[in-house]
C-alpha cells in the first residue's frame, strides 16, 4: 500500500496553507489547520474554535491522510509512480474521496495510465468557479 511521502506532505503544506486559526475555505466552510473541517472526536471546525498548535494541525492532518491513502490504493492503478500517488493524494484531498473515486480524472487514468493530454484536461476540469483552483491544479499536473 503506497503513502504519501515528504514531497507530498510538502506540497499538500504548500496548496493547502497551514492555518492554525479557523478561516472559511473556498466552499465556505470552517476550516482548520490543512484544509481539516473535523477535529479526531468527529466534531465539525467552527469559525468560533480556538486557535491551534502546528504541531496539533499535522496531527489531526495524519489522523484523517490514511483515509486518503486508502482511497487511492483501491481505485487507481497499483503501478503508479510515488510522484503520480502523491499529485492524487493532493487533489482527493481537495475533492474528497467521494468526488475522487467518481472523477473523470480518474476515468482517464484508469482508461490510459500514458495520456497525459486527456489526464491533464481532467485536472484542470476541477478548477473551480473563476478558475480559482487553476493554481492548485496545475502544481498537481507538475
Amino acid at each position: 500500500m503506497k503513502k504519501l511521502s515528504q514531497k507530498g506532505i510538502e506540497l499538500l503544506s504548500e496548496l493547502e496553507g497551514l492555518r492554525l486559526k479557523p478561516y472559511l475555505c473556498t466552499a465556505g466552510v470552517p476550516t482548520i489547520g490543512l484544509g481539516n473541517t473535523f477535529y479526531e472526536n468527529g466534531t465539525k471546525v467552527t469559525m468560533q474554535d480556538k486557535t491551534i498548535s502546528k504541531e496539533e494541525a499535522y496531527r489531526l492532518f495524519f489522523l484523517i491522510a490514511t483515509k486518503f491513502e486508502k482511497t487511492i490504493n483501491e481505485n487507481a492503478p497499483s503501478d503508479l509512480t510515488e510522484n503520480q500517488f502523491d499529485a492524487l493524494f493532493c487533489f482527493a484531498y481537495n475533492v474528497g474521496p467521494t468526488g475522487f473515486k467518481n472523477s473523470t480524472l480518474l476515468r482517464k487514468i484508469k482508461a490510459n495510465p500514458n495520456d497525459v493530454v486527456s489526464i491533464t484536461e481532467a485536472f484542470v476540469m476541477w478548477k473551480g468557479k473563476k478558475d480559482i483552483l487553476l493554481s492548485r491544479r496545475k502544481k498537481e499536473i507538475n
